[in-house]
């Protein structure tokens, strides 16, 4: 019940007071993060950016690589600039941050301007390979995890591409050792059958050609085993054709490894010095063994005479490049084969004195970039 009473003016009050209650506001409601992409997205994306950086700015998806490093990093801008001065560039204000690129990479000091920040790579001994600009608003160890990241991507581009050129010069190498010697006689075998059997003449030309287009103008890095096989029964019809009964030729093939991928010229130089050293140095001649087959995942080919043999020690310096005049050829298929594979895939040679040699080629059957182009 409400009462009532007199104020201190004398005048009379309800004192039943009335409580005004302002009505809540909704409370304010941040949108939640977006959540981290998943860690193998970012090592797969990793991996790609990493692929096609190792040609530097001037790489034909250089720029694309940047965009996704950007996007990863939170930037607003990528560039990279080499010593040279070619930039590739990702965002806005490419002409600023080229020149910003330019000054970090002639100092090899950080340069930086209100938007932007430019660090300066180096490979591993040192030297000089241009400059990463970031833009927008990346913590400074951001940044300086990205331009590390980006050099050791440009460092192991620059090994492969050192060890691509090497694997060149070591074909190079192969090619220009075949024999003049034997190309001579088998020249004058070819000749001395032109007017007493012109069809094995003929027959021997054919070799000869198939020989030499093998040998000197196969195109790319690998070809597949039928193609070394058929360079090598070509090579064998002209020795045969040269050495007359003292050479006798054994070659079996299982069907499954034909289409396997090997480097050039991995198998005609075993057979080769398979001739050479196994049977021309014997006064009764000798046999020539060539077979391959299928091991599980690998392909083994192996390539046996009956000849002299030598010693281990001796077949480890050959392996190894320090025996005197002699194993060049097998030198640069073992090293190929190692650069290529790994280092479990090099040459195994077996022999002894008066013993013969046997020496076993074994490669995957399928590996990643080996492909015949």
């Amino acid at each position: 019940m409400a009462t009532t009473g007199t104020d201190g003016d004398g005048h009379g009050a309800d004192s039943a007071r009335t409580v005004v209650r302002r009505p809540r506001l909704p409370r304010r409601v941040r949108p939640a993060p977006a959540p981290p992409p998943p860690p193998l997205d970012v090592l797969d994306a990793g991996l790609a950016i990493a692929t096609d950086l190792r040609d530097g700015p001037s790489g034909p998806r250089a720029a694309d690589a940047l965009r996704r490093l950007g996007e990863l990093a939170g930037a607003d801008a990528l560039g990279l600039a080499d010593p040279d001065g070619t930039v590739a560039w990702w965002g806005p204000g490419h002409d600023e941050g080229a020149a910003l690129a330019g000054r970090a990479a002639a100092t090899g000091r950080r340069a930086s301007d209100r938007e932007r920040v430019a660090l300066p790579l180096r490979t591993e001994d040192g030297a000089a390979a241009g400059a990463l600009v970031v833009g927008g608003a990346v913590p400074a160890a951001t940044a300086r995890r990205v331009a590390a990241w980006v050099g050791d991507a440009l460092e192991r581009g620059r090994l492969e591409a050192g060890a691509a050129e090497a694997e060149r010069a070591r074909l190079r190498t192969l090619r220009a050792q075949i024999s003049p010697h034997f190309v001579y006689n088998a020249l004058t075998t070819i000749a001395s059958f032109v007017r007493s059997d012109p069809a094995r003449a003929r027959d021997l030309l054919q070799s000869f050609a198939e020989f030499t287009r093998h040998s000197l103008a196969a195109r790319g890095d690998y070809t597949t085993l039928a193609g070394e096989f058929r360079s090598v029964e070509a090579y064998l019809t002209l020795a045969r054709a040269v050495l007359g009964d003292r050479l006798r030729v054994q070659v079996r093939v299982a069907p499954e490894v034909l289409p396997v991928p090997i480097p050039v010229l991995a198998l005609q130089p075993l057979v080769e010095n398979a001739v050479q050293h196994g049977v021309e140095r014997s006064g009764d001649g000798g046999t020539v063994q060539v077979c391959g087959e299928a091991r599980g995942d690998d392909c083994l080919v192996v390539v046996e005479d009956d000849g002299p043999g030598m010693t281990p020690e001796h077949a480890r310096a050959v392996l190894a490049g320090t025996a005197d005049g002699a194993g060049l050829a097998l030198v640069n298929v073992d090293r190929r084969l190692r650069a290529v594979y790994g280092p479990d895939h090099g040459l195994v040679v077996e022999t002894a004195p008066g013993a013969g040699t046997r020496i076993v080629l074994r490669v995957p059957r399928f590996q990643p970039g080996v492909v015949v182009s």
